[in-house]
């Protein structure tokens, strides 16, 4: 654990700045949070920093809530439930016992995956492939990774926004079911993190501080959420993705 004295000037900027890609990411970028579990990680250390920025996660969710929710597809949410808590429990398991940098790797790893097959999916789209079957299979694969990397780093937004990306949705209804998905599946990370001992009072008392600037962020969000295409949009929840998932590898 990181006292709040020894934390230096620049770690107080960089965790800033990742609150500030937290809120951002819950209201108009879905993919970037990934860069704020970086910054997080590089300035606390990595049990510490996974309870202290699914805090502030969870203050974005409620930001986002109350600006999308009404546009969320809540079927799919229904259809990824069952997978997600499988993989949320698998990665209490794995988060238990694996060092940060297996951790770090195998996260990596699936991003990048997630990515190439999503790439590849939409360029060989067929008439019959967004059928019920291949709902059921993608929301099995999806939900699972999912629930697995936000239990262990906090990191799934990348792999939902590849699931949500694959469907096509509209930039609110994109929004809309990320904000809900998120909500629910932090929340439902409380009772592990706790149990794991990763939420510390050091960590309550920077969210304290940063809880402000995710706020914040997250109403410049909602200006620029309005103004973005859709092209635009799902090429930067891409490289964003890549990004994250490539800062983790290495």
């Amino acid at each position: 654990m990181v006292p709040l004295s020894e934390l230096s000037v620049l770690a107080w900027v960089a965790l800033a700045v990742g609150a500030a890609v937290i809120g951002l990411s819950k209201a108009a970028l879905p993919g970037a949070a990934t860069l704020a579990v970086a910054l997080f990680a590089a300035v606390l250390p990595a049990r510490q920093s996974t309870g202290t920025i699914l805090l502030l996660l969870i203050v974005g969710d409620v930001f986002a809530l109350l600006i999308y929710r009404r546009h969320a597809d809540l079927r799919t949410l229904l259809r990824l439930a069952p997978a997600v808590v499988v993989g949320l429990v698998g990665g209490a398991v794995f988060l238990a016992f694996a060092s940060d940098a297996w951790v770090r790797r195998m996260i990596a790893v699936i991003l990048l995956a997630v990515v190439a097959v999503t790439l590849f999916r939409r360029w060989r789209a067929r008439p019959g492939e967004h059928g019920p079957r291949a709902h059921r299979v993608a929301a099995a694969v999806y939900g699972s990774l999912g629930g697995f990397t936000t239990m262990v780093a906090n990191a799934a937004g990348p792999v939902m926004s590849m699931y949500f990306l694959a469907g096509r949705f509209p930039v609110k209804a994109f929004l809309g079911t990320t904000a809900w998905f998120f909500a629910i599946v932090n929340v439902a990370k409380l009772p592990f993190s706790i149990s794991l001992g990763l939420i510390t009072p050091q960590g309550l008392l920077i969210d304290l501080f940063l809880a402000p600037v995710v706020v914040a962020a997250a109403v410049l969000g909602r200006w620029i959420s309005g103004r973005i295409s859709q092209h635009l949009f799902e090429r930067i929840v891409i490289a964003l993705t890549v990004v994250g998932a490539v800062y983790l590898l290495f």
